[in-house]
């Protein structure tokens, strides 16, 4: 049976383990090897069940660990071609572990992976979509600015998304950030508000998405509360229970895990 476990959720860090107690895949390493290795255990997964590490781009909120993963375990390390680069370039893989760069469909660890373009300001950001032993469908997309027709085109069928809703507009708008910060959040290649992010997943909703995850929260700039009731009124014709089932991804794992 699929499942999503959300590790690790915050602009401070970011991990999703996709599969099962004996095999699947990470989506990011952005807590440290130790960090990882304890929420890993928390939701009853050995070391040994992941096979590889997807990476979605380059900040440090999502490749932090990722040195100390590939030395200790020496799996594969996937990304698009420009991200590995720079990746490589900055010592932040181990040379013990295979990187491997992803531009189609791939089947790793009993999945097969796709990739597609986020607009946000690193070398080559993407997000991935996950087609599972069990033939269901799970994507997990965050950091973007804005969301694009590839972006949606990527979403739409999937059982399961992980979504970013990374900052309430008036907590961002007179929070303390500098005002260059807050451009840069607010930007077409910078994150998404809880408005932004609720108006996709109304769409994926209409279109049959059944469980959604909020995800990539700010600590500073958001609240849970606030972006489930933004998505919550924006879904208003829909019954929760029913017609979609949703979540909070914690910023850090209590052993939750998501079965779609």
């Amino acid at each position: 049976m699929a499942r999503i476990y959300p590790l690790f959720s915050s602009s401070k860090g970011n991990s999703t383990f996709i599969g099962s107690e004996k095999c699947g895949i990470l989506i990011d390493c952005g807590a440290s090897f130790k960090k990882l290795s304890a929420a890993l255990k928390i939701n009853n997964i050995p070391l040994s069940a992941v096979k590889a590490v997807f990476i979605t781009h380059e900040h440090s909120d999502h490749v932090s660990g990722l040195k100390m993963l590939t030395k200790n375990t020496g799996i594969p390390v996937y990304g698009r071609k420009k991200t590995l680069q720079k990746l490589w370039s900055e010592d932040k893989i181990s040379s013990g572990s295979p990187v491997i760069e992803i531009s189609s469909n791939i089947t790793c660890a009993d999945h097969e992976i796709s990739c597609f373009n986020t607009p946000h300001d690193a070398v080559q950001s993407c997000g991935y979509k996950i087609h599972t032993p069990d033939d269901k469908l799970c994507a997990v997309c965050t950091d973007l600015g804005h969301v694009t027709a590839e972006v949606h085109n990527a979403l739409t069928g999937c059982n399961t998304v992980l979504i970013e809703a990374n900052y309430d507009e008036d907590m961002l708008r007179t929070g303390k950030y500098p005002l260059y910060l807050k451009q840069r959040i607010i930007s077409d290649t910078g994150h998404l508000s809880n408005e932004a992010c609720a108006a996709e997943i109304k769409r994926l909703i209409g279109s049959g998405t059944e469980r959604i995850i909020l995800g990539h929260l700010s600590q500073d700039n958001n609240r849970p509360d606030l972006a489930y009731s933004a998505v919550r009124k924006e879904l208003k014709n829909f019954i929760l229970g029913k017609d979609y089932l949703m979540g909070v991804a914690p910023v850090e794992s209590d052993g939750g895990a998501v079965i779609f």
